[in-house]
């Protein structure tokens, strides 16, 4: 039975303790620890993510919800283990925010206020700049030996791939313009082209790996998100092949059967109406 008409937070934390709980609680939830949850916390966020592309937002609550369900688990092992409990990730959060955004709160408490600038008269470029200072003094506090120290390894490969180049593009190991990514992608492609002609498998992998990151390269100075982009074509992709499924059904004939001149076509016309 509720206590009042809503759960709050602390509900969600006590929840979590009697799922824990070695007599009360559920086996399976008893049996769970770090490294276990981390594939379902990056399950769960990439089903937000996935929710918001669809904006399905009367999903949202609840993939929102079960995120934060990973981080209230991570903050019971912490309690369990008294490392942290959930109050010291919302301090740590809150602390790190505040002196990351000194153009917000300029005495450095989060009751302090800009005052006489509107958020859009603002100069974001001086605001990224600190953004990132910050961060380097951060990862310098912490003793990293390397810009790209603390890039999780977890991260799904594009993501993680245009991350690294960002970073080394701070120092200054970047190309001046578009131009000249443009050009590596050219030079990673011949290479991969090499290595086919060759036959050599372990080169084929390694060469098409420097040809994706080419591509996360221009993409950065393209100004466009590659994880992005990707989704974008797999979802014009499985609308495209819907469309060539439907058509060959339509003509009564199985899709494994079909030659593949009248797939193309197929194909070609999915692409037509898609761009009507």
């Amino acid at each position: 039975m509720k206590a009042s008409s809503r759960y709050t937070l602390d509900d969600l934390m006590l929840l979590m303790q009697v799922l824990r709980d070695p007599q009360q609680g559920c086996p399976w939830d008893v049996a769970q620890h770090w490294d276990s949850i981390v594939p379902h916390t990056l399950e769960e966020a990439h089903e937000v993510a996935d929710a918001i592309e669809r904006r399905a937002f009367d999903e949202l609550p609840g993939e929102l919800g079960d995120l934060l369900f990973q981080i209230v688990y991570y903050a019971q092992f912490g309690s369990e283990e008294g490392r942290f409990d959930f109050h010291d990730v919302v301090d740590v959060l809150t602390t790190k925010m505040i002196i990351r955004h000194p153009h917000v709160f300029p005495e450095g408490h989060l009751g302090s206020r800009r005052q006489g600038v509107a958020a859009a008269d603002v100069d974001t470029s001086r605001v990224g700049q600190r953004w990132e200072a910050r961060k380097a003094d951060e990862r310098e506090a912490r003793e990293a030996r390397s810009l790209l120290d603390d890039i999780p390894l977890a991260l799904p490969a594009l993501s993680r791939a245009g991350k690294l180049s960002s970073r080394a593009a701070r120092a200054g190991f970047d190309w001046p313009d578009h131009r000249g990514a443009l050009d590596k992608v050219r030079e990673e492609l011949a290479e991969l082209e090499v290595e086919i002609e060759a036959g050599h498998q372990e080169n084929m992998s390694a060469e098409l790996g420097d040809l994706l990151f080419a591509m996360v390269n221009l993409a950065r100075h393209l100004d466009i998100d590659p994880e992005q982009a990707l989704r974008g074509t797999g979802k014009r992709f499985e609308s495209r092949f819907r469309d060539v499924e439907s058509a060959v059904q339509a003509s009564g004939q199985a899709i494994g059967s079909t030659d593949p001149g009248t797939l193309e076509r197929h194909w070609q016309d999915a692409k037509r109406i898609e761009r009507e």
